[in-house]
Parts: C-alpha cells; structure tokens; sequence
C-alpha cells in the first residue's frame, strides 16, 4: 500500500512544467507533420493536373508520345545527376577526413539538457553534415562523447550510419590524447580572440543548447582540463543584439565559410540571423552589398530539406522512385487508354 502511495504522489511544479512543455513539443511537431503531408499531397495532385492537363493539350498521338518519353528521359537525368553529385559529396567528405580542418563537437552534456533540447542539438548536428557536405574544400567533423540518449537520437537519424564523419564514444580529451598542445575551444568566454584557422589546430564546439543556463560551462571545462581557448572575433565586426552565443551548426558554419573566403566580416554577415545583430551603418552597407542573396534562415531550411531527401538511406530512396515512376507510367497508361477508346 505504501509504494502504491509513494507511486501516486503528485508531481512537483518543476516537474509538471517540464511535462507541459514536453508534451506542447510533441503536439506542435505532430502537427508540423501534418501540414507537411497535407502540403506534399497537395503539390503531388497539383503536379498530376498540370501533367495531364499537358497531355490533353497535345494535338496527336505522337505528340503525347513524345511528352511521355521527355518526362522519362527527365527523370533519368535528375536521379544521374542526384547519383554524380552525391558522389562528389561523398570523395569531399572522404578527402576532408586526410587533409581538412579538424572540428570537435563535444557532445558530453547531454545531462544537462531535456528530450527536446537534445532533438534540437540532433537537428544542428544534421545542418553541420548537411553544409559540410556542401562545401568545396569541407572540414573534418568530429562527434565526441557520444553516448546515452544523445547517441540514441542520432542513431533515429535516416543513413546516419552512413555518415562521412568520426564518431567518438570517448570524451575529445581522450581521443586527442597525444595531441593535447593542439586543442582549442571555442568559447564566447576565452579572452583570446582568434585571428586566423591554424590547420594544425583541433578547434572544440560545446554541443550544448540554452547555453544561458550554464554560462561559463564550457570555459571551466577547458581550464580544468589544461587546453587553450579562444573566440571568434565577432566584436571587431558586428554588434550583437544579445549575447554572443550561437548555435552549434552557426558556429560550424562561420568556420566553414572563413576556410572558404579567409574572411571574418564576410563569414559572419553571411552566417549570423538579422535578429542577432544590433543595425547599424555596416549593416546597412552590408545589407546592400548583398540583396541579391539568399536570407540565411532560407537557406537553412534549404538544407533542411535537402538533408531530409540525402539522409533517407539509398533503398527508401530507390522505393520512392520506382513507386513515383509507377504511378507516373500508370496516369500515362490510363490516358492513352482513354484516347483509344
């Protein structure tokens, strides 16, 4: 009777505001799902109109076989140049692994983060992939400490064990053992500010979300631990409208984009949201310099996306496109049918 007691007692506030936010995730993602299903459906059949539409506009019979053979050829070259391009990605990642800069994500705080907060860093990881891959001349990725739930989420991830990228159980500082001179970590803290990349250099990202609650974490960790630290230098080229820290995967890419263009102002301006940085003349400058470019939240969800078809593993992918091709070959074969009748 005792136990079923102590079973039943009541939760703590803490705890019942932790539940209410969980479960306020989970709603909105369910019906993030939804609408996503619902504005695919409604592409496909709007997709499926044009195309039909398109065939009745045909004069003869020849024409329409020449849409038909034109849709086919099409699609054959999308899934080649899909095939070459990923490829490509594929021999970059692979080369990165022997000449490119090292990059650690430490990812030995998942203690001090929640379910959702752990699915946050997992979708940063996956943008780090995603732009990585992207990248003429990409970094070597490292994920360290990763274990636990942490692990568990990434491993849900479709093709992640696919990934071109080390994944370390130990903790970075066991890993680089013999490498100790060379670690630098990252943080907003350090009072060295960085200059330049030094290739020589294994340059640490703490894989830690709401950093505001842990301020100084990462910076005792690096002290204790008796490694150099560091910062980027966004101070002598921006003001931010808050605090200096960023996500993980817009710390990735600021680094990605300087091995790109040697360029600090650049790599930031092009990396950092408008609603991190205070407007000032140098934005407006910049701001102009740059119009014709894509805002840096659209490309994010860009990856988004492209990471959601590129991480599927090869045979969903290959289902999809012979279930596609199916249903295209069967809206051919009825219509044809239709014009002989």
């Amino acid at each position: 009777m005792e136990s079923k007691a102590v079973d039943q007692q009541p939760l703590s506030k803490n705890a019942q505001k932790k539940l209410l936010k969980q479960q306020r995730y989970e709603s909105k993602k369910a019906e993030k799902k939804a609408l996503l299903k619902q504005e695919k459906k409604r592409e496909g059949e709007r997709k499926r109109k044009e195309w039909e539409e398109k065939l009745a506009a045909a004069a003869t019979e020849q024409e329409k076989q020449q849409l038909i053979e034109s849709r086919k050829c099409l699609r054959k070259e999308r899934m080649e140049q899909r095939s070459h391009d990923k490829e490509k990605k594929m021999t970059r990642l692979t080369n990165a692994k022997q000449n490119g800069q090292n990059v650690v994500i430490d990812l030995e705080f998942d203690n001090l983060m929640n379910s959702s907060e752990l699915h946050s860093l997992v979708q940063q990881i996956m943008y780090c992939y995603a732009v990585n891959g992207r990248c003429t001349s990409p970094a070597h990725l490292w994920l360290t400490g990763c274990q636990g739930e942490m692990q568990d989420q990434l491993q849900r991830l479709p093709g992640f064990d696919k990934w071109i990228i080390e994944k370390e159980n130990r903790p970075y500082i066991e890993a680089f053992q013999d490498q100790k001179e060379r670690l630098v970590y990252l943080t907003a803290d350090a009072e060295t500010t960085l200059d330049v990349l030094d290739p020589k250099h294994i340059y640490i990202i703490g894989g830690l979300v709401d950093r505001n609650r842990w301020k100084g974490l990462t910076m005792k960790k690096a002290e204790d631990q008796g490694i150099q630290t560091a910062k980027l230098p966004i101070g002598m080229y921006l003001k931010m409208s808050s605090s200096q820290v960023l996500t993980v995967n817009q710390v990735v890419e600021i680094l990605l984009k300087y091995l790109e263009t040697r360029d600090w102002k650049t790599s930031f301006f092009e990396v950092i949201p408008q609603r991190k940085r205070c407007e000032d003349d140098n934005d407006i400058e910049w701001k102009e310099e740059t119009e014709a470019k894509d805002d840096h939240e659209f490309k994010i969800h860009d990856i988004e996306r492209e990471e959601e078809v590129e991480g599927k593993d090869d045979h969903k992918m290959k289902i999809h496109d012979i279930e596609q091709e199916e249903t295209e070959e069967k809206d051919d074969h009825e219509f044809k049918r239709q014009c002989m009748s």
